[in-house]
């Protein structure tokens, strides 16, 4: 990511985590709508910690945003726990949307082209780690 990219997601995440559990919630109903399946893998979730969970891995990436490298451990272990839940790869393309959904319901107008594209670079470079251990555990 170049470095307007990794400001214009610090930029946005900043005007989010005020509304973070509102945008946590409005991610899972998204997600789905759009990939039904994806709720049965969490069947037995408290939703409630995983509104968290999610809130705190977006930040760790947005805090590590110059430094993704460091993480990748990190996103390959998430990868790896995900693929023991029923995750497929095609799971993350859902998510992705979610995502970007999420952040245009919660920044309106400042969800723009730009901050759009910064987001799907992140995600691209978050999930892609998460992406490699899932195919190389199935």
């Amino acid at each position: 990511m170049n470095k307007s990219e990794i400001e214009l997601i610090r930029e946005t995440w900043a005007q989010v985590v005020p509304i973070a559990d509102a945008a946590a919630q409005l991610f899972y109903q998204r997600l789905f709508e759009i990939d039904p399946d994806a709720k049965s893998l969490f069947a037995n979730t408290d939703m409630s910690a995983q509104n968290e969970k999610l809130v705190d891995t977006l930040s760790l990436v947005v805090g590590k945003a110059d430094q993704l490298d460091t993480i990748v451990p990190v996103l390959q272990e998430l990868g790896r726990k995900h693929l023991t839940y029923g995750v497929e790869d095609r799971h993350y393309d859902s998510v992705g949307s979610a995502l970007l959904w999420t952040l245009g319901q919660g920044l309106g107008e400042g969800f723009t082209d730009q901050a759009r594209a910064a987001w799907t670079v992140a995600y691209a470079l978050v999930s892609g780690p998460m992406r490699q251990a899932v195919a190389d555990g199935a």
